[in-house]
């Protein structure tokens, strides 16, 4: 009869695993499994976006907002041109672009599932200029082409899933209640690990695919190297690269170089 468990557990498990859509990202052409709709994404990337603008304050910097919002929309342009010349026009539908600059010390931008773009005027003096503001927010979007919020959704979808049914499993097998608990303490702790990875994986390849973006939208992708030179001057973060969800600063510009060949085809002053 435990055996019989075993089998069947094993068997849901392998279902767990394996379900949901299978989709390409651009650029890089990594394949990626989801297991949540981009309606139900975009839905709740709306909700918290609008949150989030109810309390923000608008930047009063009139040139400084209109910068932000040309080099968005060059990027998000870009973008749109390159889904729709690629075969992938249907993708197009899910982004309404909108690009805002708040008032926030913070070195910081963002974008939401959907193309809802924030900059902080924080960042601002680390870019200095609009090549540099487009290696940002590049990346940025292309955390939302690449879908990367509902990967992240679909991989604790499947890690959730996979405790119940281990915890399940360990009791078929006739494990005591503390066993069962340190199974999954352990199980766990791997998840979260694993995670910080999965997140740096995701850093390096919107790093990659928005710098392609911003040489598609007429920003030289060279000036990356010297503005994550700066961001790493200004950081005060020395948490071990293992641990952190983003790579080092000389990971991240070593790898930019290594792909720097590549962008500069798509690159036209």
């Amino acid at each position: 009869m435990k055996q019989l468990k075993f089998i069947l557990m094993s068997m849901v498990a392998a279902l767990i695993v394996s379900c949901g859509t299978t989709s390409t990202v651009p650029i890089t052409g990594r394949q990626q499994t989801l297991m949540v709709s981009d309606g139900e994404v975009l839905s709740l990337a709306n909700q918290q976006y609008q949150e989030f603008m109810k309390t923000a304050k608008k930047s009063t910097n009139a040139t400084n907002t209109a910068m932000v919002k040309r080099v968005g929309q060059n990027l998000a342009t870009a973008v749109t041109n390159y889904l729709k010349s690629n075969g992938m026009a249907a993708e197009v539908k899910n982004f309404s672009w909108e690009f805002n600059l708040v008032q926030d010390k913070s070195v910081n931008a963002w974008c939401m599932p959907g193309g809802k773009i924030v900059v902080y005027e924080g960042l601002l003096p680390v870019t200095q200029n609009e090549a540099s503001l487009a290696i940002v927010l590049g990346h940025e979007i292309a955390h939302a082409v690449a879908k990367h919020s509902a990967e992240q959704l679909s991989t604790q979808m499947r890690q959730q899933y996979g405790l119940q049914v281990g915890s399940a499993i360990a009791g078929a097998l006739g494990m005591g209640q503390n066993t069962q608990n340190i199974v999954q303490m352990v199980a766990a702790l791997n998840f979260n690990f694993g995670n910080l990875k999965y997140s740096r994986d995701h850093e390096s390849e919107a790093d990659h695919m928005g710098l392609i973006f911003a040489a598609m939208a007429g920003y030289d992708p060279q000036v990356a190297v010297s503005f994550w030179q700066r961001m790493a001057a200004s950081s005060t973060n020395q948490t071990a690269e293992f641990l952190s969800d983003h790579p080092s600063d000389a990971t991240r510009i070593k790898q930019i170089q290594g792909w720097m060949p590549e962008a500069l085809k798509y690159y036209k002053k």
